[in-house]
């Protein structure tokens, strides 16, 4: 990446001239944005099964995309619904298949006390039993401590319930959690009868990605007056017919990014009429397991960059990432061997990173006075502590992009950090500032030697070229 008064031979061969504009706009980026998401059992994959000894590549990987502030962690999904806390002379109800256990708890707490999370634990609804419920949501709150617990999610993406299977009978038949005609109506029974017996911490819900369902979301919130936090799940893209793979070129695309936004824009609005806050917490680029050759690129890392951008613009107040350790959704994976740690990084979490160091708590979006050509996109922050900066995306797999940047009222040096990889589509080799985790890390902490550069301002501008599936962070 050329950095300075000129730009590179490749370089598009009409410059874009773009000006960041001194007012801000929209509300202040919230402390804690971006967190992860994941299953109840994964907790113990990724940080360990000892509470004395968490392992410390993964506390500080939650670090990472959270600095000097709080990291917010979902522990839910599928296995909401799935999980319970064993309950003396009560029969485990059929479709639970994970027991919650002191140490889980007990590792759980060690965990959110390292990094100061905030938890949004899910408390299993489809199991239909206050009894459970209740048991479950107090051995939370009692074990792990209410001043990490932000909220208990009950139920996971209700919509599916009287349509996929709870668990399978000894007799072979397939049983659902409810029946076909369970509706949002009967929904919003359960999740008030189960929120009167849960100790007096906020609630979370509806915990649906159900379009038809999130229809009538402020109907819901109206109805439950416990709820603390609105959580809603949608992805980008959808595999989960063999007939529907999505490719890069879609992940790419204005709709997977703004268009997505625009999409969870009505859900915000509702929850922001009734002054409860929204929290998508549960999203990746691809639903049902993701796609190879798609979710594992590193064009995952420019997606996920701009889509944090753009459902912060509309008001979303936080992002869960969801991660599945050993499969092709995961963000991180984690291997234990010979008791020591490391864990494999991902290239979409490289943009998690980016977004964190260009969006600190705080800041807010400054406007931008030029439309931007198809496959180039930027956002600019100014935070607390007076820095702007400003964040350019080249999503084009071939041809470079000179950028001039303006800036009215600055006229100092500039930092650049890039993100780079060797190809859209590679699942390695990824950097960012020069420096990357490698094919695994036991620290956390980005190594090598760091490629971040200055940049003087020339003829009343900052002069850059961005190359092809890069991204470059400016800080002014």
């Amino acid at each position: 990446m050329l950095l300075g008064a000129s730009c590179s031979g490749d370089a598009a061969a009409r410059p874009l001239s773009l000006t960041v504009q001194p007012a801000t706009t929209g509300l202040p980026i919230p402390s804690g944005f971006v967190g992860l998401s994941m299953e109840f059992r994964a907790l113990e994959a990724y940080a360990g099964t000892n509470p004395r000894a968490v392992d410390p590549a993964f506390e500080q990987l939650l670090r990472d995309i959270a600095p000097n502030q709080p990291s917010v962690l979902r522990i839910g999904g599928d296995s909401t619904d799935w999980t319970w806390w064993p309950v003396p002379h009560f029969k485990q109800p059929g479709g639970v298949k994970y027991d919650l256990t002191p140490q889980w708890m007990s590792v759980t707490r060690s965990l959110a006390q390292s990094v100061n999370a905030r938890l949004i634990l899910g408390v299993n609804l489809e199991a239909d039993s206050k009894t459970v419920a209740s048991a479950e949501a107090n051995a939370m709150v009692d074990r792990i401590g209410r001043p990490y617990i932000d909220a208990l999610e009950i139920g996971n993406e209700p919509e599916l319930y009287g349509s996929f299977s709870w668990y399978k009978a000894a007799d072979g038949v397939h049983v659902d959690g409810r029946p076909p005609t369970y509706d949002e109506l009967d929904f919003t029974h359960d999740f008030s009868s189960i929120a009167s017996v849960l100790p007096k911490v906020p609630v979370a819900g509806p915990s649906s990605g159900g379009l038809k369902w999130l229809a009538h979301l402020g109907t819901f919130l109206q109805a439950e007056p416990r709820i603390g936090l609105t959580t809603i799940h949608d992805y980008p893209l959808k595999h989960c017919t063999p007939a529907n793979v999505p490719t890069i070129a879609q992940l790419l695309s204005n709709s997977s990014s703004a268009g997505f936004a625009q999409r969870v824009a009505p859900w915000v609005n509702a929850a922001r009429a009734r002054r409860v806050p929204i929290r998508l917490d549960e999203m990746n680029a691809i639903s049902c397991g993701g796609a190879r050759g798609v979710s594992n690129t590193f064009a995952s890392a420019l997606w996920i960059v701009d889509a944090l951008f753009q459902l912060e613009k509309i008001g979303v107040e936080g992002v869960n990432v969801h991660t599945v350790p050993n499969t092709i959704n995961e963000v991180l994976g984690p291997n234990l061997s010979g008791g020591k740690w490391s864990i494999r990084v991902h290239p979409e979490y490289y943009g998690m990173i980016l977004f964190a160091q260009a969006a600190p708590p705080g800041a807010r979006l400054l406007r931008l006075s030029t439309k931007l050509p198809s496959g180039v996109r930027a956002w600019a922050t100014k935070a607390p502590d007076g820095h702007v900066r400003v964040l350019l995306i080249n999503d084009h797999v071939s041809g470079s992009q000179a950028v001039h940047l303006h800036l009215p009222g600055t006229g100092g040096p500039a930092s650049a950090e890039a993100l780079r990889a060797p190809s859209i589509n590679a699942t390695s080799g990824i950097t960012l500032g020069g420096q990357s985790f490698g094919a695994q890390t036991s620290t956390g902490i980005l190594a090598g030697a760091s490629t971040v550069q200055t940049v003087a301002p020339s003829g009343g501008a900052y002069n850059v070229t961005l190359p092809a599936a890069s991204a470059l962070l400016l800080t002014l």
